[in-house]
């Protein structure tokens, strides 16, 4: 194959099988690495289509015999990339002289022959991708992912040499000229290598990107898949919020499944429909509401994935995470990688320094969508809805616009902070963001209609979903060193409210999680009430209002065929999201602790609680359990939680019972615990513990550890409760402190107990993390585990480490 041309002095063609990562000087990053898959990943099961490069000797010859170097040179002696006017001159005219200018004979013949070759494995006329591959592109520590040009169903040799030529041209974009620029490379000593590879029919089928870790923490024990149907090009360019996809990789199990807003696709079109030949259309409702991949499909890529990262860290003696391209070939159902690079934004990163932003002021919220980051900046807003306008951004200003795409670059590098209203994790916008180290929210929606230019605004990217508030508030910045960071005397855990920041909190010293509350989780990711889900064919049957709701728990449960496992799955994955983080560190979630209050505020909560004049010691926690008014609700959270540690693998993930009265209380919740996948005696590594937050869990501490595996303190309740007040009263606010002698009595007998009884102490109530004292305190009387807010972690550790250790680690 290709041997002629092998012989001359230039070596114009390599097929992908004769390429490996070492040929990247010729063929470029993209082709290499597709190279080295085909040699060493193809006979492991990646499946990927063939092709061919046309090397940076080919493109060297092109310049050098059409005096085209000259003529670029001359073109862009003097250039200052901040003026973006002149820029966009010189680039143009580069291209355009580029693209006009016919290849040397000997070149297209090489081509022609190539692409023959093509045909005689797929057939007459192939369809191809022919893709930009610069010779410093995609390797660790420079990225031009997204700088040059991609052209997609392009047919016939001489539409291949059209597109080359074109594909040549774009390492001449504005943003390219730019790019490299600014980062110190020479125009000429980057140099471009064509990739053309068989199209996969994804126009049929669904594409999309995958990394081998989260791209908004770092953290590496994911894998991130994205997808929508068609080509996979709008997801790169931010045009849909595609389906979002991920894997723990430990356990090789789903934890996380998002269905997008996928509302278009490109498809391939006609002649006479454009140079690229292919087109967007409107998206099906099935496809709308409908999973681009089956979980056999997401665990097939995810697998692939782990095993392009495994080559490529023995490849480079180091941890080496990737961006990849996939597409489903619709016709033949089958799945295929077309693109591995080495992610050259947290590769590199040093996970021993932990930087926190922390938001010290409230602001009315304006918009809010996905974050990319987990920053805070402040500045003016600038709106920009088209690129003619580009010119008017002045550095420093937040950019608000309906999405980017590379031409947006020059004025996004020196952005504050970026706010789209579509796209999703991995589009342009997103991806550029996390380059350059600033905070982006994309698929807000409505930021270009609500946010005006001027206005002074803060972007805070430091929870699951990105805030945009008005006023420039204040923040700080606060970096620890995780390898100077001294032992303390106790367990040092934390109490994680959101599954979105658990990843990003994971890199903080710690010893698990004391307390993960379902609360946040029902409340934001689900936003229904069970029992309404549960009761959901009646009221298709029922009154208009239950019809209402009805029409709602539809919109919200798309993707889901059953109601209740829409509840099932989105709990288990939250749960599974905080396990995942900490694993195999324990991971103590518990059970909902809804006040009747809180649960009418869900989707069809006022069907079925109560009004209570002080619901905070009304109808919550393990008296609702076995209430045959909400049993069959508690059930969907058993079997969330079977889910979890049976299905997932996160056996570290271990249930609490809140807020449980009695003895009696405890035994009957245990009991359908048990009958629901969490019995103990069918799983020796199941533990169960109970909240210690009623003065009767002290008095009968020793009755409830005959049920329970060990306590965790809840001090706000138990304070409130010693003392004989409602913590939400503002009149009597000044009464509860955890300091009161009567709390630390109870407090001090209970840790006693435990530790008598050889059961598992900590606390996870709000005192430690307020009172450095009351954390003194609690290792003086031997608690084993101190739960905090991550925000004081590191300040509470530093404090115990000063105290000498007294009790054994439980």
């Amino acid at each position: 194959m290709f041997k002629k041309f092998k012989k001359q002095k230039h070596e114009f063609i390599l097929p992908f099988h004769e390429i490996t990562i070492e040929k990247v000087g010729k063929v470029g990053g993209k082709n290499a690495s597709l190279g080295e898959m085909i040699k060493y990943l193809k006979p492991k099961g990646v499946r990927i289509p063939s092709g061919f490069a046309i090397t940076a000797d080919a493109y060297r010859y092109f310049l050098e015999k059409t005096e085209l170097k000259e003529f670029i040179s001359d073109a862009l002696e003097g250039l200052d990339t901040k003026n973006l006017r002149d820029l966009s001159r010189r680039g143009k005219l580069v291209r355009e002289k580029i693209r006009a200018t016919q290849m040397p004979q000997e070149l297209k013949k090489a081509i022609t022959v190539a692409y023959g070759d093509l045909e005689k494995e797929y057939g007459k006329n192939p369809d191809v991708a022919v893709r930009s591959s610069a010779t410093a592109e995609d390797l660790p520590g420079a990225s031009f992912a997204g700088e040059h040009e991609t052209f997609l169903h392009i047919k016939g040799a001489e539409q291949v040499i059209s597109a080359t030529r074109a594909s040549m041209a774009s390492l001449f974009t504005d943003r390219a000229i730019s790019y490299r620029q600014d980062k110190g490379f020479s125009h000429f000593d980057v140099a471009l290598s064509v990739g053309v590879q068989k199209m996969i029919r994804s126009d049929l089928g669904c594409a999309g990107v995958m990394f081998t870790l989260d791209t908004e923490s770092g953290f590496p024990g994911v894998i991130l898949i994205n997808g929508a149907w068609g080509l996979g090009e709008l997801i790169v360019q931010g045009e849909v919020t595609p389906d979002e996809f991920l894997v723990f990789k430990k356990t090789k199990a789903i934890i996380n499944k998002r269905l997008g807003k996928k509302f278009q696709k490109i498809v391939y079109g006609h002649a006479g429909e454009g140079n690229r030949m292919i087109k967007k259309v409107s998206t099906s409702d099935k496809e709308r509401t409908s999973f681009v991949l089956s979980e056999k499909e997401i665990l097939q890529l995810a697998d692939w994935g782990q095993k392009v990262e495994d080559h490529y860290t023995r490849h480079n003696k180091k941890w080496t995470p990737m961006d990849m391209e996939w597409a489903k070939d619709g016709e033949s159902g089958k799945l295929f990688m077309v693109q591995a690079r080495p992610e050259t934004v947290h590769a590199s990163r040093d996970y021993s320094k932990v930087r926190e932003y922390e938001r010290k002021g409230e602001g009315k919220l304006l918009v809010k969508g996905a974050s990319v980051g987990s920053k805070i900046a402040v500045g003016k807003a600038r709106v920009i809805l088209e690129t003619k306008n580009l010119g008017q951004f002045q550095k420093g200003e937040v950019l608000i616009t309906t999405m980017t795409d590379p031409d947006w670059e020059p004025i996004m590098k020196i952005a504050a902070a970026i706010v789209t209203d579509k796209g999703g994790r991995t589009s342009h916008a997103a991806i550029v963001s996390r380059e350059l180290g600033i905070p982006c929210i994309v698929g807000s929606d409505t930021a270009t209609k609500t946010i005006k230019t001027g206005d002074m605004i803060t972007v805070d990217t430091t929870g699951t979903e990105g805030l945009v508030l008005k006023g420039a508030l204040k923040f700080n910045v606060i970096e620890h060193d995780i390898k100077k960071m001294p032992k303390a005397p106790v367990d040092i855990m934390m109490n994680i409210a959101t599954p979105g920041t658990a990843f990003e909190k994971s890199f903080l010293p710690n010893e698990g999680v004391g307390l993960a509350r379902e609360e946040f989780i029902i409340a934001s990711d689900i936003g229904i009430h069970p029992n309404a889900l549960l009761d959901y064919e009646k009221f298709k049957k029922g009154t208009n209002k239950e019809k209402a709701v009805v029409r709602q728990i539809d919109e919200k449960t798309i993707g889901w065929k059953s109601k209740t496992e829409f509840y099932v799955d989105n709990l288990a994955y939250g749960i599974a999201q905080i396990g995942a983080a900490f694993y195999p560190k324990h991971v103590i979630v518990r059970f909902s602790d809804f006040k009747t209050n809180e649960y009418r505020t869900l989707l069809g909560g006022e069907f079925y609680e109560p009004q209570e004049e002080n619901p905070m010691i009304g109808w919550r926690g393990a008296s609702r359990y076995y209430d045959p008014k909400f049993r069959d609700a508690f059930v969907l959270e058993c079997r969330a939680f079977h889910k979890v540690r049976a299905e997932m693998g996160l056996t570290n993930v271990l249930p609490m019972v809140p807020f449980c009265r009695t003895v009696e209380e405890a035994e009957k919740t245990v009991a359908i615990m048990a009958a629901h996948g969490l019995d103990r005696e069918k799983d020796k590594t199941l533990k169960i513990y109970v909240m210690c937050e009623i003065p009767s869990n002290v008095l009968l501490a020793e009755e409830f550890l005959n049920v329970f595996d060990g306590m965790s303190i809840g001090s706000n309740d138990l304070t409130q409760l010693t003392l004989g007040i409602d913590r939400d009263s503002g009149i009597v606010r000044h009464v509860a402190n955890e300091n009161n002698e009567a709390v630390k009595k109870f407090i001090a007998t209970v840790i006693k107990i435990c530790n008598k009884r050889h059961k598992y102490i900590g606390i996870c109530g709000q005192a430690p993390s307020d009172y450095p004292d009351f954390a003194k305190f609690l290792v003086e009387r031997g608690i084993q585990s101190i739960s905090l807010n991550p925000d004081v972690v590191v300040k509470i550790r530093l404090e115990l480490a000063k105290m000498k250790r007294r009790f054994k680690l439980w």
